[in-house]
């Protein structure tokens, strides 16, 4: 890589993909999104069309023009952005981190492909490498997220020796629950400076216990304020309020969880907290009731304004 690197750290709000009643992309609602992010939730970097952005769900065009309108908007206001790529196609992918290259994303990430499944870690490593070679200047993370994409590998022996192959390798954003892995990855980054960012929400602080950096998911669209509060008592050592907050926060996501709780009721509970047009997910999510998501919303609204 010929540029330096700014690490990646705190929270990364897993952004939504606004559409249309019509279901098509709505660009005009990220600008207004990324003051929301910025002013109300303290939060100053994302990650775009990734799961909660439904990006497997797009075409490589919209795919490309939100890229675009996020980095233009978020121009001299976010801090990064970061751009999904990972495709079931590896030319897509390509084409996807091209793109992100040329418009000034601060980084790539790429989940593994799920319909034809890399056999070993070999497999994976190669396929992250030829989708990095597309731009090589730009930061690449892989995106481990073995319950959606069924792949079961180890995070940690898809690390190993990867930055031997990919010299833009810059860490893994780990949505999974399995903390021996999860460890695994974070001391194998120390001696790399790489950044190991969490994926589940609701479990964030045995993460922060085993050194992650960070922190990438959906509630911070709209919890980011209290979690940002959560991980400065843990930087302050002050464990017992990281506890409280930490089990606070569970109890809204259990409460959420028992209505049931998918990306399609997160983005119309983003609607209701924020104020902001998310729309409808696309097919073949479904829309979710607007009373569940009502009644999710005030239990956040609650939990917002005890803090």
């Amino acid at each position: 890589m010929s540029r330096s690197v700014k690490k990646l750290t705190g929270l990364v709000a897993a952004t939504f993909t606004p559409l249309t009643a019509e279901g098509e992309i709505n660009l005009s609602v990220i600008g207004p999104y990324i003051d929301y992010l910025i002013e109300k939730q303290n939060v100053k970097s994302v990650f775009i069309n990734g799961t909660t952005g439904e990006g497997c769900s797009l075409t490589v065009d919209e795919r490309k023009q939100l890229a675009a309108a996020w980095c233009q908007h978020g121009k001299g206001k976010l801090e990064q952005v970061i751009v999904h790529v990972g495709c079931m196609s590896i030319k897509d992918s390509q084409e996807l981190a091209r793109h992100a290259a040329s418009i000034g994303a601060d980084g790539i990430a790429v989940i593994s492909p799920s319909f034809f499944k890399p056999i070993n870690a070999d497999a994976l490593r190669l396929f992250i490498k030829e989708v990095s070679a597309f731009a090589p200047d730009l930061p690449m993370y892989y995106y481990h997220i073995p319950s959606m994409t069924g792949v079961a590998l180890d995070a940690a022996d898809v690390l190993n020796g990867i930055e031997q192959m990919i010299p833009s390798f810059q860490g893994v954003k780990y949505t999974g629950t399995d903390l021996r892995d999860l460890g695994q990855c974070v001391c194998y980054s120390q001696s790399h400076n790489w950044s190991v960012m969490f994926g589940v929400d609701e479990q964030l602080l045995g993460a922060l216990v085993l050194g992650v950096h960070g922190a990438v998911g959906s509630t911070y669209n709209y919890l980011g304020r209290i979690v940002n509060q959560m991980l400065a008592a843990f930087d302050n050592g002050n464990h017992m309020q990281t506890r409280a907050l930490q089990f606070e926060f569970m109890e809204v996501i259990t409460f959420a969880k028992n209505l049931g709780f998918d990306v399609s009721v997160n983005k119309q509970v983003m609607s209701e907290v924020s104020g902001l047009a998310m729309g409808p997910p696309r097919l073949p999510l479904l829309p979710c009731p607007v009373s569940k998501a009502q009644a999710i919303a005030q239990k956040i609204k609650d939990f917002s304004q005890g803090h």
